[in-house]
């Protein structure tokens, strides 16, 4: 069984208990059992907490008044679930990949995850929305097949009235709630603080490629002078702090040198050995993107 406990109180839990017994983060996942990763996932509430590791951290059952829901750990297909084929509508369950996560840093970037429940009916869906000046390849060719792809549902497009806007949506109760088991909450995104999931983080493979789904969205690329025609620069711009900030961590990590954030919402990287690296590591999905560049230094691309 897997246990859902009221927001928050599974990181209070798992501190609580890792101080009382002054173990280090390391020793606490040796005595539980299981890898610093899933701890982590655990920590973050990006998982819920399976009831043998519950019954661990908490004997004396002090949290118990705390836990509003238990599920299978197959609850999905018990439930209608997930792969079901009953009155839900059936989606695919990918694996974590590496297009997963490009997947999922383009939600961190232009989507949004919507729940909304009514008396009758609720709405259940995700959308990303780009430019329809620039994006329309991207979001209705690129965007869409991967969507499709990955989950094994329909997707619908179109473009808001009066304003440069295009958009990409699927409706599924099922894929908002797999979402957030793997840590995209539906709602506010700077609200909830989403960022990218510790799954993701540890593999440097999906990193990279969450990256390139934030860069396509949230991302830019311009000349850093007029004068220098062929130096330019990669900016991200981003006003959820906490995605700001392990977006610039994670391109440290893979041995990159951005700047400093600037006014909390924005990080460049302008080293153009660092520009090469990433068009060879990371690159672009975006075609807007691509071409920009070779209009700058078609040398590098």
């Amino acid at each position: 069984m897997r246990l859902k406990l009221k927001e928050g109180k599974q990181k209070i839990l798992i501190n609580k208990f890792r101080e009382d017994k002054k173990l280090t983060w390391v020793k606490l996942s040796n005595l539980l059992g299981i890898k610093f990763g899933k701890l982590k996932a655990y920590i973050d509430e990006t998982s819920l907490i399976p009831e043998d590791i519950y019954n661990k951290l908490d004997p004396g059952k002090e949290f118990s008044k705390y836990i509003i829901e238990k599920k299978n750990e197959n609850w999905g297909k018990v439930n209608g679930g997930l792969n079901s084929r009953g009155n839900l509508k059936q989606i695919k369950i990918p694996e974590k990949s590496k297009k997963f996560a490009e997947f999922y840093g383009i939600m961190l970037g232009d989507g949004n995850s919507h729940k909304t429940k009514s008396y009758k009916k609720g709405t259940y869906m995700i959308r990303i929305v780009g430019d329809s000046r620039y994006d329309v390849d991207y979001l209705f060719n690129y965007v869409k097949s991967l969507i499709e792809n990955l989950f094994n549902i329909k997707t619908h497009s179109g473009k808001f009235k009066k304003q440069n806007a295009i958009y990409i949506e699927a409706h599924s109760f099922n894929l908002i709630e797999f979402l957030n088991l793997n840590g995209f909450k539906p709602g506010n995104k700077i609200k909830n603080k989403l960022t990218i999931p510790f799954w993701v983080k540890e593999n440097n493979s999906y990193l990279k490629c969450c990256l390139r789904g934030l860069i396509d969205t949230d991302g830019s690329i311009f000349r850093m002078s007029k004068r220098d025609s062929n130096l330019i620069r990669i900016c991200f711009t981003n006003y959820n702090f906490r995605l700001l900030n392990d977006t610039r961590e994670s391109f440290l990590k893979l041995g990159f040198h951005p700047s400093k954030t600037i006014n909390n919402k924005q990080f460049f990287i302008s080293r153009q050995e660092e520009i090469k690296k990433y068009l060879k590591e990371i690159g672009f999905s975006n075609k807007k993107h691509i071409e920009r560049v070779k209009s700058f230094y078609s040398p590098v691309v």
